[in-house]
This record gives structure tokens, sequence and C-alpha cells, in this order.
């Protein structure tokens, strides 16, 4: 009797082993990618080169349940120092930094992403825990482009697909550096690789560091007018929704911004963000001041 149950126990389980879905092959190699414009959740998202790119806004956490590869063809791993971007180049390497709490890391974009209007850059569940993301997994953060660091990659692509996936970190504890620190690291991280996997041209080590909080508060930002007139035409649109003009300074020369806000909390500024969508205003973005 013993035997049977044991003989049927090992049955169940071999079945339900070759029940579990294959992983279906990547759609090609790990590409430089760009893409067309595209709409996500109201917006207008336009991928494109970048000279420099230093943003302010929201970040989320990528979810569960995705596609198994990546916009550039990349294994997904919610455990990699990775994120997704709904313009930058795939692949690129940018430092993220959570301004609540000064963390900063660098990553590297291979997707894109977020769907939700209003965000800037969605992360893996690792660099979320690096960065000690809230557990609503929304935060004000500021994304900058490493230029350096993403030409070698472009150019590393150019000699043949080198990525398979993107590094993984392992982790240790430390404790943190005073607030106001130029440079506190608290991790000491050990990238790791997969087993079958090449190695990164660019690596990324994990490591964590810490600068003073810069959080403040949330701005509706319609950005992109060559003239004021064009600025204070767009901001009459809006109604009784508060704003003001603001110059911003993009390619060598300055254009005009509608700032609608302050908002001093995501629910507030995500309710703005609608509002202006559903005026038929296009390209509203979240930004942080």
């Amino acid at each position: 009797m013993i035997n049977r149950c044991f003989l049927g126990l090992c049955l169940t389980l071999g079945s339900c082993m070759s029940e579990q879905p294959a992983l279906p092959p990547p759609p090609g190699p790990v590409t430089f990618t760009i893409g067309n414009p595209y709409q996500a959740g109201g917006e207008w998202r336009y991928p494109r080169n970048f000279s420099s790119y230093d943003v302010t806004g929201l970040s989320t956490v990528i979810a569960e349940g995705g596609p198994p590869y990546t916009a550039d063809n990349e294994t997904y791993d919610p455990q990699a120092l990775a994120a997704a971007s709904p313009v930058l180049p795939l692949p690129s390497i940018v430092t993220v930094t959570n301004l609540v709490n000064g963390y900063s890391v660098d990553v590297r974009v291979n997707d894109r992403g977020p769907d939700m209007p209003g965000r800037v850059i969605a992360v893996t569940p690792r660099v979320a825990q690096l960065l000690n993301y809230p557990s609503g997994g929304v935060v004000e953060v500021e994304v900058k482009l490493n230029t350096t660091e993403s030409a070698a990659l472009d150019a590393s692509l150019g000699q043949g697909p080198k990525l398979t996936a993107a590094p993984v970190a392992g982790i240790t504890a430390q404790s943190l550096g005073p607030p106001g620190s130029a440079s506190g690291s608290v991790q000491n991280l050990t990238p790791q690789q997969d087993s079958g996997t090449t190695a990164p041209a660019v690596q990324l080590s994990g490591a964590v560091t810490v600068t003073y909080p810069s959080n403040g508060p949330l701005y509706v930002q319609i950005p992109g007018f060559g003239r004021e007139f064009d600025a204070y035409n767009v901001m009459n649109e809006l109604g009784g929704i508060p704003a003001q003009i603001v110059p911003v300074f993009a390619d060598g020369r300055t254009l005009y911004a509608v700032n609608a806000g302050p908002y001093h909390s995501v629910q507030d500024a995500d309710a703005a963000l609608q509002q202006i969508l559903g005026l038929g205003i296009t390209d509203p973005e979240i930004i942080v001041r």
C-alpha cells in the first residue's frame, strides 16, 4: 500500500511538473530599439534619442504577470537591475533617485512602460527594494541618463547581441550614512549572472548611494511652447485649475511650460492630470519641483 501511494504521488507530481508552461523562445536577438510614438492611458509617448535626459516625476513598480521578454528582446527578470521607460532608447543606462529618501542606483532601461499616465519610469521589484519604495509602489523620483555608459551599450550591440539578461545583484544591508552625506553607500552588492547567459557589456554594481532628500510638491506640466503667448492660451483653457507659466530650457533654447498645481499628494496630482486630459490637452506630465 505504501509503495502504491508513493508511486501515485510521484506520478501526480510528474504530471504537475509536465504541465508547467515552457518559456517561449525569444522573439530575436537583443537589439537597440527606439520604436514609434504610441498612446497609453490617454497620453502620447514619443520615444527618441536624447543628447541628455534628466527628469523628475512619479515611478512605479513593474507589475507581475507581464510578457516574458522586454521590448528589446531581453528575458524579463524581476530581480534584475532594470526598468521600463516610455521614451528612452532601449537599452539605456540611467540613475534612478528616490527623492523622498535620497537613495540612488544605476539601472538598465530595457522595456517600454509604464502604461499609466503621469509615470516617468517603472522599475523591477528588486530596484524598488533597493531604493526603499513605499508599500504602494509609487514614489517621487529623478531619472538621469548616463550618456557614456549608454553609448557604450549601443556600440556593443552594434557588434552583435551581447546582452541576454539584466544583471542580478545580491545584497548585504549596512547602516545608513547621515542625511546630507554626499555619497553614503548603504548596500554592499555583488553582481551575479544567470547560468548560460552572456555577461553584459556594461556592468551594473547595484551599489546604492545616498544624498539629501529633495522631494517637493507635484505639478502637472504641459511643456514645450516656443512662445509665451501660446502657453498663456493653453493656460486659459484650464478653467479654474490654478496654473502658472514657467520657462524651461531644452536643446539650447528657452521654451514655456504651463505648470498646474502645486499638489501635495499623488492622488491630487493624478486627478488634475485626468482633468487636463479630459479637456483635450495633450502630453501633460507630472513633475516634482
